[in-house]
């Protein structure tokens, strides 16, 4: 796919718009981070040339001014909330976060355990934490959160909350979702400052909705795609557009708690740092760095696609309801597309329908198909067999194509193959004794020292980033953690591969 957004330019701007909010204050600004801190794979799908981790290389450039602080709800720790572009808890990718910025020389303050109730899920992850010499500091409920002022702004509010000690100008506040407790550590922060005398002020660091943007930009439709799960809806800014004439584009949530945030901010800032506005209350320079608009409209059509298969997947799998999909077909007729819109979807159905009616059954009478579309636009297919899945069928034939070798060379013999799977099957006590994904590029890898074909074919693994794929069933484990590992943009049908509750 053509660039259609340029991360230099956007660094540039968002780094210079940062500066330029700090000196609204005199001594520190606490800048919450809305979105992915690193991996912003979202945008990168949306914005064809953002670079994810573009957020943390401008935290790199301004390290010397800034610290850094994670915030998790206590309850996602306890409840095990999942990440499902990572397949990690919430608690887990702390950590990794934690790790990822040490890697590029960025050192986390602290972490901010936010409503805790002493749950002993909870107390594990802060003895983890401070046994490996990371801060932790905990914030409980406050009573009558966020509409009794009173209490809120005062000691039995957020003057209850610890104090986190920081040394740098910009304070740096992240979490790994939303409802992390973000937006309440830093107005805590900003009021123990007002008590010492220090001039603070808050600000959030903001992606999307891109308020320059008009409200049915494919875009900020994508946004909401993405986010049906918790119903955000974007709007127009009310606020903005009663102060200053013009529009601009938000979501309902910063909408709702304006309101409540600017009455707790007028009583912990100065009048002249207060915002009209929650466009106000974002630094967000995203919507200028777009180069080809035409561009980014397509990809933005193209991923609210991909969420609503995910939106249905969700749903068959039972860890979501019918509202996201529902949600995310009525800004697909937005849009004016369907799902067979995405390249990749009929060819992996037509290869099902191939392995139906090909001799010889797939494993438990269940038939599936896959396609991959490689970067210059070619179609790749695979089918399910007694051998392999219809993943590893699919991938096997992408990389013979790259690597130009003969379409009928067999890349793994059925040796090698049947050794795998007699192992699945006589010590694993598998049912499903095919090849997943991981276990054909495990055998492949291992097949290559002696088979120069295996090798010159696992060479052109790397080129598969970026890839769409679409399958006929929802993938299990093994083919699913192998294409996330391979960065390729996969989507399902919302159809299972077995008929056991526990899919293999």
């Amino acid at each position: 796919m053509k660039c259609g957004f340029d991360s230099e330019k956007y660094l540039e701007e968002q780094a210079a718009a940062i500066f330029e909010r700090a000196g609204k204050f005199d001594d520190k600004l606490y800048l919450e981070f809305g979105g992915k801190l690193m991996g912003d794979h979202h945008a990168a799908r949306v914005l064809p040339g953002f670079d994810p981790d573009t957020k943390i290389k401008l935290l790199q450039r301004m390290k010397d001014k800034i610290d850094i602080i994670i915030c998790i709800y206590s309850g996602d720790i306890e409840q095990r909330k999942m990440r499902a572009d990572y397949g990690i808890s919430y608690d887990a990718d702390v950590m990794r976060t934690i790790d990822v910025l040490g890697d590029w020389e960025l050192t986390v303050k602290a972490v901010v355990v936010t409503r805790y109730q002493n749950q002993p899920a909870v107390r594990g992850f802060i003895n983890r934490l401070a046994r490996r010499g990371i801060k932790v500091y905990l914030h409980k409920p406050i009573a009558g959160y966020p509409t009794e002022l009173d209490t809120i702004v005062s000691s039995k509010g957020y003057g209850s909350n610890s104090y986190i000690e920081t040394d740098k100008p910009i304070v740096v506040v992240t979490g790994p979702g939303a409802s992390s407790g973000k937006m309440a550590t830093c107005l805590s922060q900003v009021y123990h400052d007002f008590q010492k005398g220090i001039r603070a002020g808050y600000a959030k660091f903001e992606t999307f909705p891109v308020w320059n943007l008009p409200l049915k930009h494919p875009v900020n439709i994508a946004y909401e795609a993405a986010t049906a799960d918790i119903g955000d809806v974007n709007m127009v800014d009310s606020f903005h557009l009663e102060h200053y004439h013009t529009p601009a584009i938000n979501y309902n949530r910063d909408l709702e708690v304006f309101p409540v945030v600017h009455r707790i901010c007028s009583r912990i800032m100065a009048p002249e740092q207060l915002y009209h506005s929650p466009t106000d209350m974002g630094v967000n320079q995203l919507g200028f760095a777009i180069s080809d608009d035409e561009v980014c409209q397509q990809a933005s059509a193209q991923e609210v696609i991909r969420r609503y298969f995910r939106a249905m997947c969700d749903y068959a799998m039972g860890s979501a309801d019918k509202a996201p999909i529902e949600r995310i077909k009525l800004l697909m007729d937005d849009l004016g597309i369907t799902e067979t819109d995405r390249k990749v979807v009929s060819p992996a159905r037509d290869a099902m329908t191939s392995a139906e009616k090909t001799p010889g059954k797939g494993f438990d009478n269940i038939f599936c198909g896959a396609a991959l579309e490689l970067a210059d636009g070619r179609i790749v297919t695979g089918k399910n067999s007694t051998l392999l899945h219809a993943a590893s069928s699919c991938i096997l034939n992408a990389i013979k194509l790259l690597a130009n070798l003969p379409d009928n060379l067999t890349l793994l013999s059925p040796e090698v193959i049947k050794a795998v799977a007699s192992l699945k099957q006589e010590v694993y006590h598998n049912k499903g004794i095919s090849l997943d994904l991981s276990e054909t590029l495990t055998a492949l890898s291992v097949s290559s020292p002696s088979n120069p074909a295996a090798k010159l074919a696992l060479e052109e693994l790397t080129k598969l980033k970026g890839c769409e794929m679409h399958l006929s069933h929802i993938p299990p484990a093994g083919d699913e953690n192998a294409l996330r590992k391979l960065a390729i943009n996969v989507t399902s049908d919302p159809r299972f591969t077995g008929r056991n509750l526990l899919q293999e």
